[in-house]
């Protein structure tokens, strides 16, 4: 209904055993070039509804190049309707190592009114599910969908930790050129939500995940040249995942600062988060300068913690 898996890839429709033969000397490749080990991952579709045959194929595949020090590990993406144990003990006995569910929500009525074909029942299971098999567990959520609020997408980000991920992806709803979602938007019946709305909220989401310990390892759809001119609307800026880090440490600093009574007078912190503390083009500092911090009393260090005064 709203994917674009064309654009957002860059690549047609092929046969697998086209992708197979691609794949082949694309890792033969690599390794006759000595180049550094890396992790192969299987995207783009829902890898566990592939005949047994071609799933197992995959997996060999990767197994044999991780035998030669190529691949590190193995992962896939794929619907949490579509998983079981024993087919994923299967897979992970065989080399694979993660696997990534395209939740999108734990809301029933955003996953009812996009189409998703499951309910959250059974998104939380197939997380269970992917654990049960002794897997990593990687968690895709997509805030601002049709008929989901901001409310729906942090209690999402509750239910995520509580189901222990290894890693989250937040993807916000986008647009595209070609999909029901677009004749939607132009009928008024959608509006996604925008960059400064998204930021708000991932910033809110990163900071909840942070806290459990949880890694976000993509805020954001990535800008690639195959969606110029196909995102018709919705939050997609180059620098959103940076803008969402900016919102999640004023956040996280802010509310320490009003603990100390509302302003500070000086602030060391890790050195790692210099570039987006100022927030996108500086948009954060007049936020800084109402809790006292500038750039005169804020210092930057090699040490891992903050430091507030």
């Amino acid at each position: 209904m709203f994917c674009a898996q064309t654009a957002q890839t860059g690549v047609g429709p092929a046969a697998l055993s086209e992708r197979y033969s691609q794949l082949q000397k694309e890792l033969q490749l690599a390794y006759e070039a000595g180049e550094s080990p890396f992790e192969l991952a299987y995207y783009g579709g829902t890898f566990t509804a592939l005949d047994d045959m071609w799933q197992e194929k995959f997996i060999a595949l990767g197994r044999q190049y991780r035998h030669k020090g190529l691949v590190t590990s193995i992962r896939c993406s794929t619907r949490p309707d579509c998983v079981d144990v024993a087919g994923l003990q299967r897979l992970h006995r065989m080399g694979l190592d993660t696997v990534e569910l395209g939740i999108q929500s734990f809301s029933n009525d955003a996953l009812t009114r996009s189409g998703r074909g499951y309910t959250a029942h059974t998104a939380v299971t197939g997380c269970r599910i992917v654990r049960e098999a002794g897997l990593g567990l990687g968690i895709q959520l997509m805030p601002g969908l049709p008929g989901h609020s901001e409310g729906a997408f942090l209690r999402d980000v509750r239910t995520a930790c509580s189901l222990g991920p290894d890693m989250v992806r937040l993807y916000p709803c986008l647009v595209f050129e070609g999909t029901l979602l677009a004749s939607w938007w132009r009928d008024g019946r959608y509006r996604p939500w925008g960059v400064a709305r998204a930021s708000v909220m991932l910033g809110m989401a990163l900071n909840t995940f942070w806290k459990h310990g949880i890694r976000v390892i993509r805020a954001g759809v990535a800008h690639v040249p195959s969606l110029a001119g196909k995102v018709l609307a919705g939050a997609y800026h180059p620098a959103l995942g940076s803008m969402a880090r900016g919102e999640a440490l004023a956040g996280l600093v802010s509310f320490h600062t009003l603990m100390l009574g509302g302003k500070a007078t000086e602030l060391y912190a890790p050195r790692r988060f210099q570039g987006e503390f100022w927030g996108h083009r500086n948009t954060l500092v007049p936020r800084w300068a109402r809790h006292g911090l500038g750039r005169s009393n804020v210092h930057w260090w090699d040490k891992s913690f903050f430091l507030l005064s």
